[in-house]
């Protein structure tokens, strides 16, 4: 999840574009698809990060004790 769906989130909205123009709606509903899994990865991965965050501080805090 290197790449936190950056790389989705950019083909989707390619596939959108040219499914819209081209009037392909298979592609263009794969590129809203694509999209919405890119989404979906940033969000995971801020969620692991937080997650990640709270609990460095709790360990801080025990350490501390």
């Amino acid at each position: 999840m290197a790449d936190k769906g950056l790389k989705d989130k950019a083909k989707g909205k390619v596939k959108k574009t040219a499914g819209g123009i081209s009037g392909n709606k298979k592609m263009k509903a794969e590129g809203v698809l694509d999209e919405i899994s890119g989404k979906a990865k940033e969000i995971a991965s801020e969620v692991k990060d937080a997650t990640e965050d709270v609990v460095d501080k709790v360990k801080e805090k025990v350490e501390k004790k």
